[in-house]
């Protein structure tokens, strides 16, 4: 059963007949929306053009921008409420909402908003109002005076030409553009076909895209590099380039068929990246897919995806006093970027989508259907992010092996206290991440950086920085990346890249279990550091406990974090944070290291596991691994339910071998044989 949902006022009885899984019903999600406007307005000021919400604290921008940004975000949300009600909802939301167009499009009103300049927020903001004008088009901008639409379409003009992020920024103008042709005003075709192209020069494979040049793999892909094409294909982009709308539906098919994989039976999705302030804004793509044609979802997974995240939120203190607050759970100001206000979080708007569907739509009436994690253990190779996704049904936990989005180098902006030269993010750099644990972030956890880490360390103790991390492989059961530690040495304060040192890292995933397999090839007096999930408690310190080589943290409801070394390990320990967790005050990450300095070159071998399993015990869980086998840069482990590994580390030789009945020939990188028989080989160049 899961969590009481906590909200200040009485919602419909729960529909456990349609809603199994989460007992929410349409009628829940209107009147959370109508409750989180009224505790929004609540901050209007007198002419609502700008909305002053408590909590958190200012954002870079200023609190008159982050004012503006209250207005639009939740102009987003009372859009797609009235919309999805034909125009009658309560709050009387389409006059609250002209009267703020009225005074904030309004030159030198004293609630008039910011102009919109060169990378400024109010071009992030000015998509959400342009949306929201689209879709209450017959009750609020056909009853807007003239002059009120002037200055409207003047004020959202702002945003053409003007210089912008390479990212998923290039869409706000997509959008706002497409509005305008809709109502007559000049928009500069030409750069909306362009701003078109570039976004499409994004996309990678298997419907991912990157947020930006790089590889910037988060949950911008969905909230924002899928959600804007299918919006501005709802707005009028279908009859502008239909070739252009299908493939936008292609890929966002493609993509959800992955995306439905990252989220845990609770509703949680992937703690990962940046802006996870934004929340259950993680089920916007579903909704959209949904809405528009570009879904593999059936009706009841679409809506089970998005009534549990939304249920995971509110049962877990996302609103405190009717208003959302800056973190993941409860309030968590370290976790937001320096963009972020106290109204950022009202980018969980998005996921209000959903009402735009007719209440007689399926995605409503159908019964809910499980996610991948419900209907069973997964393991599923994400090549494009180059993530190894595992879950496990029995605890509905999702695991993610980063070994290909480091969005590096971070743009400036999205890392508070930046003291590097090319800073990297917490949500970014870590080698796992999952639904049910939390990067530990702030200046000592990124000095330490630990939790979820490999790291080289010099005898001062100082670790050496993931920040940039360089994809090897994503398939089957295995993920492979490596990185230089050396690649942002600091000289006189400046970066001096030095490739003297490499480490090498394979995750094989295997139910709950990672085996990680590193190569360490090191010129210094290096010790390797190789650290497990941190788990986190409100209040009190999770209970830890280890031995030689293995270090086990379970925290108050159950969840084990172990690390186990099977190769090269000695010492066995665990590393306390305080205040650096999203999801408790005391956090703490079990942590390996090297039995001796690293030589020249060496392999190390160790088993990571997050589980809910009451009676985990590590050496059992050391025992299902019968033996490892290094000769040289070859692997080969083997299991005690006689499924075997196979891999070559660094560079893979041509062989002429056998794993079990399993014949290795050829430059053989990775290969498994399993008991049901399922085998996979990965050549070099393959």
């Amino acid at each position: 059963m899961p969590a009481a949902l906590e909200w200040p006022a009485a919602l419909p009885p729960e529909d456990r007949e349609r809603s199994p899984h989460t007992g929410l019903a349409r009628a829940h999600w209107e009147a959370i929306a109508d409750g989180l406007l009224a505790g929004a307005q609540r901050f209007a000021t007198p002419r609502r053009a700008l909305l002053h919400l408590p909590g958190g604290r200012p954002s870079r921008h200023g609190v008159v921008s982050d004012g503006l940004e209250g207005f639009a975000r939740t102009f987003l949300l009372a859009a797609f409420r009235l919309a999805g009600a034909g125009g009658h909802a309560p709050g009387d939301l389409a006059a609250r909402y002209a009267e703020g167009l009225a005074a904030g499009s309004e030159p030198g009103h004293a609630e008039s908003w910011p102009e919109i300049t060169p990378f400024s927020q109010p071009m992030v903001e000015a998509a959400s109002i342009a949306i929201a004008l689209h879709e209450t088009r017959r009750w609020i901008w056909d009853a807007l005076s003239d002059r009120v639409r002037e200055n409207t379409v003047s004020w959202l003009s702002g945003s053409l030409g003007k210089l912008h992020a390479p990212n998923n920024w290039l869409l706000f103008r997509v959008v706002v553009s497409r509005f305008l042709a809709s109502v007559g005003a000049a928009h500069r075709p030409d750069d909306l076909v362009r701003d078109l192209d570039l976004v499409e020069s994004m996309y990678r494979r298997d419907g991912w895209y990157s947020d930006g040049p790089g590889r910037n793999y988060d949950h911008y892909v969905g909230w924002a590099m899928h959600l804007y094409p299918l919006l501005w294909l709802r707005m009028g982009g279908a009859q502008d380039d239909p070739a252009r709308a299908e493939r936008f539906r292609g890929r966002t098919r493609r993509f959800l068929s992955d995306f439905s994989h990252l989220f845990g039976a609770d509703g949680a999705p992937l703690l990962q990246g940046r802006s996870c302030i934004y929340r259950f804004a993680a089920a916007a793509a579903p909704w959209a897919g949904a809405l528009l044609d570009a879904t593999p979802l059936a009706p009841g997974e679409t809506r089970r995806l998005a009534s549990g995240a939304l249920r995971y939120f509110l049962a877990h203190g996302a609103v405190r006093d009717g208003v959302l607050t800056m973190g993941w759970h409860d309030e968590f100001v370290a976790m937001a970027q320096s963009y972020s206000g106290p109204s950022s979080p009202y980018w969980a708007s998005k996921a209000f989508l959903g009402l735009l569907l007719a209440p007689d739509h399926p995605a409503w009436t159908a019964r809910e259907e499980p996610l991948p994690v419900e209907r069973g253990d997964f393991v599923r190779a994400l090549p494009a992010p180059g993530w190894l996704a595992a879950g496990t049904r029995v605890d509905g936990i999702v695991r993610v092996y980063n070994h290909g989005s480091d969005h590096f180098p971070i743009f400036p902006g999205t890392h508070e206290e930046a003291s590097d030269p090319l800073p990297d993010d917490a949500g970014y750099r870590k080698l796992a991440y999952s639904t049910a644990t939390a990067p530990t972030t702030g200046q000592d956890a990124d000095r330490r950086d630990v939790d979820a880490q490999v790291a080289l360390a010099s005898a001062d103790g100082r670790r050496s920085r993931r920040a940039r991390i360089h994809p090897l492989a994503a398939v089957d059961r295995f993920a492979a990346s490596c990185f230089y530690p050396g690649e942002l040495a600091v000289v006189e304060g400046r970066v001096f890249p030095v490739w003297l040192e490499r480490v090498e890292t394979v995750s094989i995933a295997r139910g709950a279990t990672e085996i990680r397999i590193h190569h360490a090839a090191t010129f210094g007096e290096r010790r390797l550091v190789d650290g497990g999930f941190a788990v986190a408690n409100r209040g009190v310190v999770p209970e830890f406990e280890s031995g030689e080589d293995w270090c086990l943290v379970r925290s108050r409801d159950g969840l084990v974090s172990a690390s186990i070394g099977l190769l090269g390990f000695e010492a066995g320990g665990a590393e306390r944070f305080v205040g650096q967790s999203a999801l408790g005050s005391h956090a703490v990450a079990p942590v390996l290291v090297s039995s001796a300095r690293v030589p020249a070159e060496a392999v190390y071998v160790s088993l990571h596991v997050l589980t809910r399993s009451p009676d985990f015990d590590p050496e059992r869980a050391r025992r299902e691994i019968v033996s490892i086998d290094v000769t040289g840069r070859q692997v080969r482990i083997s299991c005690s339910d006689d499924e075997r590994f196979f891999l070559q580390l660094v560079a893979a030789e041509s062989i002429d071998e056998t794993l079990g009945p399993l014949a290795l020939e050829g430059p053989v990188r990775f290969a498994r044989i399993s008991p049901d028989g399922g085998a996979f080989v990965l050549r070099e160049g393959a």
